[in-house]
């Protein structure tokens, strides 16, 4: 089964990171979100306590077929400022496995040297932090073994490319209609 592991920090964004967990779960991944503040428990950027699956020191990350990170601030700097979750992103690179980041996160693969030379989005503002890489300014983008999201209207796009990845584009799809996004998209259409 794939295994995709999120990381979260205090003040991460709520829609950014607990949306791709009801997406992804929805799909049949087994996605663990993992606690990078030395206990079970996160704070969202707006206040609310959630309960991680696990803290990253119980974390064994080596079979992760992805790493997420969630943006929001400064859940995106208290992730950058891990040396356990910038260590696992490099060996995850490395290892040619997938990474995700959306909002203010892309900033930590941008500080990691991970976005050089590839096309990368972000929320609009912090593109002064993607090292290296072409800012597209799209709602989400793909170069190579990451991904990148714009911010928290981006995360339905972005999550379902995701899960595109480990069910392929036609169960997507099927999950799109039951969650009423594609009708969502229909409607943008009409008013366009």
């Amino acid at each position: 089964m794939t295994k995709v592991y999120e990381f979260l920090a205090n003040g991460f964004e709520e829609v950014e990171g607990m949306a791709p967990i009801d997406i992804l779960r929805r799909g049949g991944v087994d996605i663990k979100t993992v606690s990078v503040t030395g206990t079970e428990w996160v704070e969202t950027s707006h206040g609310v306590t959630i309960k991680a699956d696990i803290k990253f020191e119980d974390a064994d990350l080596n079979d992760a077929d992805m790493l997420m990170l969630p943006g929001g601030m400064p859940g995106a700097t208290n992730l950058n400022v891990h040396q356990g979750v910038r260590d696992a992103l490099m060996a995850q690179y490395r290892a040619g496995k997938r990474i995700g980041a959306i909002c203010a996160a892309p900033m930590v693969l941008g500080s990691l040297g991970l976005l050089k030379d590839k096309k990368a989005t972000c929320s609009p503002g912090f593109q002064k932090y993607l090292t290296g890489a072409e800012y597209t300014a799209a709602l989400f983008q793909e170069d190579g073994n990451i991904i990148t999201g714009e911010g928290p209207a981006a995360t339905f796009p972005y999550t379902y490319r995701i899960l595109s990845y480990f069910i392929g584009g036609k169960a997507v799809q099927q999950l799109e209609v039951k969650m009423q996004y594609a009708h969502l998209m229909e409607e943008a259409k009409k008013k366009e």
